[in-house]
């Protein structure tokens, strides 16, 4: 268990400017996404830690420690990041560590990502607000909500208190 749990209890708060990224990483995140992390962080406070070698070379979480470094996070992080370590015997170990760790994170299936916004949807949030919270453009969150298109432009045209349950009940 010891081997397991070892990484937690090395939390701590570093400089920012002493973490570096490594120079394997093959995950691209794309510029909305980037703003989507930061709006994560913004809304749920910082929920997981740079996963980081000895010498503070980034495993894991470059893209935090990349918005980590943008306003409003850097000041209202005062230039740190959290970080826990992990030591490898060697690089391959490294790599093993940034790859798995990219992968397992998963992609979102379609039948899912539908329950989620008609469900948002029914609790009268607006598509700004869910567009905003989850990172997506109205015409995805259309492709989701099962709406007619007529009736989704009525919703978008909508002042921003949203619409009620009933108006959504009718609609499914």
């Amino acid at each position: 268990m010891d081997d397991l749990t070892m990484p937690l209890s090395t939390l701590q708060w570093v400089d920012r400017s002493e973490v570096k990224p490594n120079d394997y990483n093959p995950n691209k995140v794309s510029k909305q996404n980037l703003e989507l992390l930061k709006q994560s962080i913004l809304t749920n406070g910082w929920t997981l830690p740079i996963v980081v070698r000895p010498d503070y070379t980034i495993i894991d979480g470059f893209h935090r420690w990349t918005v980590a470094g943008e306003e409003p996070l850097a000041s209202m992080l005062e230039g740190k990041v959290p970080v826990v370590v992990v030591e490898h015997k060697d690089k391959a170990g490294n790599i093993y560590g940034t790859v798995t760790h990219n992968r397992a994170r998963g992609t979102h299936l379609l039948e899912p990502m539908k329950a989620i916004v008609k469900e948002l949807m029914g609790e009268g949030k607006t598509v700004e607000e869910i567009g905003r919270q989850l990172g997506m453009r109205p015409e995805e969150i259309f492709r989701l909500s099962d709406f007619s298109k007529e009736d989704f432009l009525k919703m978008m045209v909508k002042p921003s208190e949203g619409y009620s349950k009933a108006e959504f009940i009718t609609k499914i």
